[in-house]
């Protein structure tokens, strides 16, 4: 049993994936700095100082400081139920940005590995009908016309 599990955890795709796990771990920090740092600045400034943070619902009133409440923190502080539709805008926008970056990872992985000449044809056109035909082929399968046989050597 200690043997077929050596195997398992050490075959390539598990450890693939392992090291798929890790890496998209420091990615996401990678990305939540991008988004809170980069991309809601401006968003912010763009809808006129719009902090996307604090935006939240007051459900119910906590017992401890009385509302209003100015930021999230605060709110929670106090004990309050609060519905932080702004902590999910921002995850919104986290999930895009992190589903644009990997799109354009795997875009650029996929370009790595394609080769750059095309594949050899494997039919030619029918010189009577010009219905494609195997380039080995003696005779058109459509027409039933004899082909020339040097052609296809």
């Amino acid at each position: 049993m200690l043997k077929e599990f050596k195997e398992f955890a050490v075959k390539g795709n598990v450890v693939d994936m392992a090291v798929g796990i890790i890496v998209g771990g420091a990615f996401t920090t990678v990305v939540k700095s991008v988004v809170d740092d980069l991309v809601m600045p401006p968003v912010s400034l763009l809808t006129g100082g719009l902090d996307f943070t604090n935006k939240f619902v007051v459900l119910r009133e906590g017992s401890g400081l009385p509302p209003p409440y100015s930021t999230l923190a605060q709110a929670e502080a106090a004990g309050a139920t609060v519905l932080a539709y702004g902590t999910f805008v921002n995850a919104v926008v986290a999930f895009i940005i992190v589903a644009m970056a990997l799109f354009i990872v795997i875009r650029w992985i996929n370009r790595l590995r394609r080769p750059d000449t095309a594949d050899a044809p494997s039919t030619k056109s029918c010189s009577f009908c010009k219905e494609p035909i195997h380039l080995q082929a003696t005779r058109c399968p459509r027409c039933t016309s004899e082909l020339d046989v040097s052609a296809a050597a």
